[in-house]
């Protein structure tokens, strides 16, 4: 089944391939901070790689990183991955894929090698800004599930450095300029590592995130059926609107986590649109 999966995988790439320029990246010159060598390698982890790509018919100047779910165990690549990326990339719009470290590290929080990864990135894709034809200040993400939780730490907390400084390139801002965190887990309090005991009802959010003078706009999208309570992208949003940053919330009824099992015409389905269509109404598309 891991053969076949890797097979179809691969197939994805190469069909995308031929419609868009395409390269790999590490995000790291060498060991990722807090790993070690031997921890690599046959049987043990993989090391993080980010994807460029770009578009054929290249419409825009923004470039939106792309964060796959998985609990921080795993990476959903291919439903929260390869699909909105091909819509993404069919609106003329740059895409970086980030294959970030999973699973989670003993001894430090959850998502903490996903943190520095996504920094690391961010600061990446600007130094690259020129080279791929992106403005530098229209950068972005988009995560889902964990994914989601690791955008939200990239979109409120780029004023806390998540690494000690390793080359050039880290002398670059990581801050976001706009975030799309969908179903976002690990939010509330009574959900910090699982879904929410209380479906969100009475809780708080989570003290992972700083909410600095950095953070962006976002669009927020979630189900309402969802066990990791859409409560936590309400209260990101009023969090937002008490900060007075621009903010949208979407909230589909009768909807649960991950959307894979939807039907083909369900609303949710059409969610990337919905992303575009603010992106243009904050001037960014």
């Amino acid at each position: 089944m891991k053969r076949l999966c890797l097979i179809l995988s691969l197939l994805f790439v190469l069909a995308a391939a031929r419609l868009s320029a395409f390269q790999t990246y590490p995000v790291w010159p060498d060991v990722p901070p807090g790993d070690k060598a031997e921890q690599y390698g046959e049987g043990g982890y993989s090391l993080p790689v980010l994807e460029w790509w770009a578009p054929e018919n290249k419409t825009s100047d923004l470039c939106v990183i792309i964060c796959p779910g998985g609990g921080y165990g795993g990476l959903a690549y291919e439903y929260e991955g390869i699909m909105p990326r091909d819509y993404y990339l069919s609106q003329g719009v740059t895409v970086v894929m980030l294959r970030y470290r999973v699973p989670r590290r003993e001894g430090v929080p959850k998502h903490l090698p996903a943190w520095q990864d996504l920094q690391r990135t961010v600061r990446f894709v600007r130094a690259h800004a020129e080279q791929w034809g992106i403005n530098p200040e229209k950068i972005g993400a988009q995560g889902f599930s964990a994914g989601g939780h690791l955008v939200l730490m990239g979109a409120t907390t780029s004023q806390t450095n998540a690494y000690e400084r390793i080359d050039q390139i880290d002398d670059l801002p990581c801050h976001l300029n706009f975030a799309v965190p969908i179903y976002p887990a690990y939010v509330l309090t009574d959900g910090p590592d699982n879904e929410n005991t209380n479906r969100g009802e009475g809780a708080e959010i989570v003290d992972d995130f700083a909410f600095d003078e950095k953070t962006p706009p976002m669009c927020l999208i979630h189900g309402d059926g969802d066990g990791y309570s859409p409560l936590g992208s309400v209260a990101v949003y009023h969090r937002l609107r008490q900060m007075n940053i621009p903010g949208e919330i979407h909230i589909f009824a009768l909807v649960n986590h991950a959307w894979r099992n939807a039907p083909e015409d369900a609303p949710v389905r059409r969610y990337p649109e919905r992303v575009r269509d603010w992106w243009i109404e904050l001037g960014l598309l």
